[in-house]
């Protein structure tokens, strides 16, 4: 009996959207359905991308929901040190700042132009499985339940992704390996307009506190915490008052907007896919460990996606082994970079300010052509050698 649609993908952020839009394009017959009653509601995201990595995935650049243009990068100490790199060396989250409400939708425009099909207020409920395979997922659409039937079914509901669970993937985080984050949208700010901003040490213990520039006096000022540094919850939103008072350039600002959530920080999944099953975006955990950003990866996993889920459709094949391709082709372009900055975000863990005042200190008068780890830790080892014995593996 045919399946009620080729791929059904559950979530309509940017993976959804771009495996949804090139499984159309490839003649799929494709439904993807959201749980809000609106694409790109309820973020949780300082909305940096780099051009480089929108470049990759295909996706040219709209000005329409661009809301700054990105000159390049600060590093800031706990002693205030400062090293600045060039918007096109600085890593996947700097060279654009979106408005990711009006991006989400572009993207699931583009999924519709292609010839998917969109439903909004449709949460998914459960997965339905035949034996080991996946055949469709049980629904609840603006409350009424209902069971539809795919070739395959595909795992884009992000952080928390409850259908790679349901289906028998083991997906759960360690609190090491989750960020709690806080972020405000202030305005009235004193920060540099062109420049994003990431403030490292025991201001923000585990991850960072970051200023990403929106136009003119306004910025999303936000704060991640590892989940195991806090005592409660509350505590992530106190470390970002916290800083906020002692810096005069954001102590004269006032909130627009308030939110908080969790991001995955980290490796990514052993298993990405199974019999009618894809997982892409946070759900395959392909967040950055350093920064816990993934728009990038996201975009780039779902094309990869959205191309082989076309080719199954016209084999009529969803077993694991005619998906695998796709788990072949995001390992490929970046399983090895994001285990580097796993365990670098591990070993980052155990410095003390004085050791990054240390680190921040040698990258502002080195030779850095790249902000990665590995170009890093080069560089520090030149100058202070005694500071990377713990990161010897990764250089």
């Amino acid at each position: 009996m045919k399946p009620d649609y080729d791929v059904i993908v559950v979530g309509a952020g940017p993976a959804g959207s771009m495996t949804a839009k090139h499984a159309a394009k490839k003649g799929a017959r494709v439904l993807m359905i959201e749980k809000r009653q609106e694409i790109g509601a309820s973020l949780r995201c300082a909305e940096g991308v780099n051009k480089k990595g929108l470049a990759k995935a295909g996706v040219p650049v709209d000005k329409r929901w661009v809301s700054a243009d990105i000159a390049g990068a600060k590093l800031v100490s706990p002693g205030g040190k400062v090293f600045r790199i060039d918007e096109s060396q600085a890593g996947a989250e700097v060279g654009l700042v979106l408005e990711r409400h009006l991006f989400d939708k572009a993207m699931a425009a583009d999924a519709a132009r292609a010839g998917a099909e969109i439903w909004l207020k449709t949460a998914a409920v459960d997965v339905i499985k035949e034996g080991d395979k996946v055949v469709g997922v049980k629904a609840k659409r603006e409350g009424e339940p209902l069971k539809l039937t795919a070739g395959c079914v595909v795992a884009a509901d992000g952080f928390e992704s409850q259908v790679a669970r349901w289906a028998g993937i083991d997906t759960s985080l360690k609190a090491g390996d989750i960020t709690t984050c806080y972020q405000y949208r202030m305005t009235n700010l004193k920060t540099e307009p062109d420049y994003c901003e990431f403030i490292i040490g025991s201001v923000a213990p585990g991850g960072y506190i970051w200023i990403f520039p929106k136009g003119d006096d306004t910025a999303n000022v936000g704060i991640g915490v590892l989940a195991s540094k806090l005592k409660k919850p509350g505590d992530v939103k106190m470390y970002l008052d916290s800083w906020i008072k002692k810096d005069p350039r954001l102590s004269c600002g006032q909130p627009l907007e308030a939110l908080a959530g969790g991001v995955s920080v980290s490796p990514p999944v052993e298993q990405s896919v199974m019999n009618g099953l894809i997982l892409v975006g946070d759900s395959a955990r392909i967040i950055d460990p350093i920064t816990g950003g993934g728009i990038a990866n996201g975009l780039l996993a779902g094309k990869f996606a959205g191309e082989v889920l076309g080719d199954c459709v016209q084999s009529n094949d969803y077993s694991e082994a005619a998906l695998m391709p796709y788990d072949k082709k995001w390992r490929d372009a970046m399983e090895n970079r994001l285990w580097r900055n796993w365990m670098a975000k591990e070993k980052f863990l155990t410095l003390s300010d004085k050791t990054l005042d240390g680190v921040i200190d040698t990258l502002s008068t080195a030779n850095v052509d790249k902000m990665s780890v590995h170009n890093i830790l080069i560089a520090i080892k030149e100058k202070h050698p005694e500071l990377v014995k713990e990161f010897e593996e990764l250089i």
